[in-house]
């Protein structure tokens, strides 16, 4: 079990409610895929789960008390109820992870002493900077995800549909340990490369069109995430132009990483070199993200975040450019923050590959 490093007393509650499965399972270690709430104070914790999960609970959360609810309602409900039983209580939660629906049912629940204080993202601050065993899942996801990318990249050819081929990463990644992709996997062709987040398609992949595959792998809950470009044949040099635009982007961004400098910092290195190649505007996202048990985790890499990057942090870095009607460029890198710098971790080739 992970402490939680929180300041109760200055945030003025007596306990905190958990009620994501992902903060869940970095407290606790509870990798229940549903039913799950926590209570968490300095002196206990307690896990409330249903009746589906009685004996996995008592295999993975150690060092708490853990209550089965047989009843078919909200988790964070019972834990409610269960702190009613205290003369009177001050209870953290989350806004960012609370429905509409369930605050109003809470607050019908509380003790008349007691009250509800908003406490946004304290957990997700404190996954933000990963420790060596958290590290060590990522490089595992990392290797596992480019080791998958390797054995299809030169089986994909014209003809083959854009599904195929997201189906023969995602069987490869299986195939090498993940226990699932860590999202659904983007592969686009032709001038459905222009759109950020494209589902692969029905579509077969044409001659002399680029081709671009965004894909994550998951192992033990962590997660990877890496974009490549593919061009099936020799591309143009208007395209190899946009290419080589966004490694340059991409590269000034990683340059730009150490700990001590901005979340923002970064997402200007990035913008600063696409704005000098006339590509401002195309550029429609943030440079990146953190990533760990979810795909997208605090820090954002974007122009006004202004978290101070710590080492240990996993982030990603992706600057790309979109071109409505004709195709895109996206490359992205799994990175850890370091002192002095950044560790790549993910190894594939940046190469703009031709097949």
């Amino acid at each position: 079990m992970r402490k939680l490093e929180f300041d109760f007393a200055t945030a003025g509650v007596d306990v905190l409610l958990v009620q994501t499965l992902p903060n869940i399972r970095y407290l606790t270690g509870f990798t229940g895929s549903n039913a799950g709430c926590l209570v968490t104070s300095d002196g206990e914790t307690t896990l409330f789960t249903d009746p589906r999960y009685t004996t996995q609970a008592s295999q993975e959360f150690a060092g708490g008390d853990t209550r089965i609810i047989t009843k078919h309602r909200m988790m964070s409900l019972a834990a409610v109820e269960h702190l009613g039983k205290r003369r009177s209580v001050r209870i953290g939660y989350d806004p960012a992870a609370t429905t509409v629906a369930e605050l109003r049912r809470i607050e019908a629940k509380l003790p008349a002493r007691s009250s509800l204080v908003e406490i946004e993202g304290a957990v997700e601050k404190q996954r933000q900077v990963k420790d060596e065993s958290e590290l060590a899942l990522i490089r595992e996801s990392v290797r596992t995800n480019s080791a998958a990318f390797d054995a299809v990249v030169r089986k994909i050819k014209p003809g083959m549909r854009e599904s195929d081929v997201a189906a023969e990463l995602e069987f490869q990644q299986r195939k090498k340990g993940a226990s699932s992709p860590a999202f659904d996997t983007i592969v686009a062709s032709g001038p459905r490369t222009a759109l950020p987040h494209a589902h692969p398609t029905e579509a077969r992949l044409d001659p002399n069109i680029l081709v671009l595959i965004d894909m994550g792998a998951s192992r033990g809950g962590y997660a990877s995430d890496m974009t490549r470009m593919l061009h099936l044949g020799r591309p143009s040099a208007k395209v190899r132009g946009w290419y080589d635009a966004v490694l340059e982007a991409q590269l000034a961004a990683l340059d730009s990483i150490r700990a001590g400098v901005t979340a923002g910092s970064v997402d200007r290195a990035a913008r600063e070199v696409l704005k000098a190649k006339g590509f401002a505007e195309l550029f429609t996202h943030s440079t990146g993200h953190g990533l760990g048990l979810e795909i997208h985790e605090m820090p954002g890499i974007r122009s006004k975040d202004k978290t101070r990057l710590r080492a240990g942090m996993a982030i990603t870095v992706e600057p790309g450019i979109y071109i409505p009607g004709e195709g895109g460029i996206r490359i992205e890198d799994t990175v850890v923050v370091t002192q002095n710098g950044c560790e790549i971790l993910t190894p594939t080739t940046k190469e703009f590959v031709s097949i």
